[in-house]
């Protein structure tokens, strides 16, 4: 019997990826594709940003990596720049990915609280390491691991009057996406979100905010956070934070971080000068093409195009949109692909995800819209 030597995680497209610009992707047949995926919210920048690339190729010719153990300029400087960004956030560990930055957030909060229990929202998705995979809301991903995972409760999405019969007390922290993406861009309501916080203060509970896909002005603001106007005491972010550069980050309050001790955390490739480069020159690029308002401005743009098509409701914000298309989804995402134009999918099989680059172009904006109006759910018996 004859196996890949690359083990297959999810079904790949069906053609080869050779070169990448921009909000385009080039195959070996040289066609391009327009990427309203994003590589799934990572490309922030589109991609090989010239200043991103250059960014990652001087410092690699300077030092291309050492853990923690050294002290580097870059890392401090980055983790500078990253809580100036994240206003309202006083200090940062630098991890490499979401699942890891999500772990270390909840590993804090029972550290910190000293309490035993963790509680998370229906439809939420946090990752696949252990204490990440507890609070994600995806039951096949917990078939066989039930004896090693922590116990979540499991808040109603949306449900003020269910916050009444929590007791927050003996809860170390809640965890949420403050847009659920996968569950099809639900976004949480602001009311339900402002009643969570009061309690979670009240009783010493923290809350965390996963931002690994809502963070560096996918939402038109630099994070969720601020969009909503409600500050959490820990925000994890990853995807779009280093332009395609593997990293993570988790974000603290002044009253969190002062009560971190050294040691708690750790990470070997946390924080690595090539990561660190990488997230400096995305920085840059967001702010010094304002990103945030483009991201809100397309976000305008792609609702009123939509409106007249197939699409019955969009959910989300900013850049990070769920398209309702009932039945019809999967034809419409065929129909798309057929064009060459990239769309996500969600557990929500009734709604299509975009999640493109910030640096999306209008007239990528409009072949995209001009794509979804020709599609006729009657024209493919749906």
């Amino acid at each position: 019997m004859s196996l890949p030597a690359l083990q297959p995680t999810y079904a790949p497209f069906a053609f080869e990826m050779a070169s990448a610009s921009g909000d385009a992707i080039h195959d070996t047949e040289g066609n391009a594709w327009l990427d309203f995926y994003g590589g799934h919210c990572v490309a922030s920048t589109g991609h090989c940003h010239p200043e991103v690339v250059a960014a990652i190729q001087a410092q690699a010719g300077r030092l291309l990596f050492y853990s923690t153990a050294g002290k580097l300029g870059i890392r401090e400087q980055a983790a500078k720049a990253l809580v100036a960004f994240a206003a309202g956030m006083a200090s940062v560990f630098f991890c490499n990915t979401g699942a890891e930055a999500n772990e270390s957030a909840l590993k804090l909060a029972l550290q910190l609280t000293g309490r035993k229990r963790l509680a998370a929202v229906r439809g939420g998705w946090h990752g696949r390491s252990l204490l990440a995979l507890s609070m994600t809301d995806d039951a096949p991903l917990h078939q066989g691991l039930e004896s090693v995972l922590h116990h979540a409760r499991m808040l109603p999405f949306g449900d003020q009057a269910a916050l009444e019969n929590v007791d927050f007390s003996e809860l170390a922290a809640v965890i949420l996406e403050p847009v659920q993406s996968m569950a099809g861009c639900r976004v949480h309501p602001l009311g339900w979100l402002r009643k969570l916080k009061t309690l979670c203060d009240q009783h010493g509970t923290l809350l965390i905010f996963d931002e690994v896909q809502t963070g560096f002005g996918r939402l038109g603001h630099a994070f969720a956070f601020h969009a909503f106007e409600v500050k959490p005491d820990l925000v994890t972010c990853a995807k779009g934070i280093a332009s395609g550069v593997p990293m993570g980050a988790v974000l603290m309050s002044e009253a969190v971080a002062t009560r971190v001790r050294p040691g708690m955390l750790g990470s070997t490739f946390g924080g690595g000068p090539l990561a660190c480069a990488a997230m400096l020159a995305t920085l840059k690029v967001i702010e010094g093409e304002q990103l945030c308002l483009r991201a809100g401005a397309l976000e305008v743009k792609l609702r009123t195009g939509l409106q007249g098509s197939a699409v019955q409701v969009v959910n989300g914000r900013g850049l990070l949109l769920g398209l309702h298309v009932g039945s019809a989804a999967k034809a419409l995402k065929e129909h798309l692909f057929a064009r060459r134009i990239l769309v996500g999918g969600s557990h929500d099989p009734a709604v299509l995800r975009l999640m493109p680059p910030l640096t999306l172009s209008d007239a990528s904006v409009e072949t995209f819209l001009e794509a979804v109006h020709a599609f006729s759910p009657l024209a493919v018996g749906v």
